[in-house]
């Protein structure tokens, strides 16, 4: 009777982490594909000011692709939380997938905005920029791979 009372391990509880861990990664890698990726800035130090155009993610199909893996990522997340936690593993794939294409939304060259680069010093400056939405939706991307990896190989 009294190996009844014996307290059970916490092992599913703490097995499961890396699967959420999975799931707030994805929910964050779709969040970041709406956020500005690049643009094109214009600054004058003779006037003391500037423009600048923003480009969200979901503008360019790449964007499009990374909000899709997002999801994709997301939903084996959660599926990894409902049945078993190795489930999440398999948001390796479209997590590799949004590295891959926010790499191609770099290096592949949209349009003329693109190749723009004017500096005439102080009086005008004109050139593409990377803004912060880019950088996060990597980060994120980078995140589901290696926590869906973890969340294969590690034993809690």
């Amino acid at each position: 009777m009294a190996d009844d009372l014996q307290p059970s391990t916490a092992r599913p509880a703490t097995r499961r982490g890396y699967a959420l861990a999975v799931v707030v990664a994805g929910a964050l890698l779709v969040f970041c594909a709406v956020l500005p990726w690049a643009g094109l800035e214009v600054k004058s130090d003779l006037i003391g000011g500037g423009l600048a155009n923003d480009v969200r993610g979901i503008d360019d199909r790449f964007g499009v692709y990374t909000l899709v893996a997002g999801l994709v990522a997301l939903g084996c997340g959660i599926a990894g939380l409902l049945t078993r936690p190795r489930v999440a593993a398999l948001a390796a794939l479209p997590g590799a997938a949004a590295v891959a294409v926010l790499v191609l939304f770099m290096t592949d060259g949209s349009g003329l905005r693109d190749r723009i680069s004017v500096d005439l010093g102080d009086v005008l400056s004109i050139g593409p920029v990377v803004k912060f939405g880019w950088f996060a939706a990597l980060g994120c991307s980078v995140a589901v791979v290696v926590l869906s990896v973890l969340a294969l190989v590690r034993r809690a």
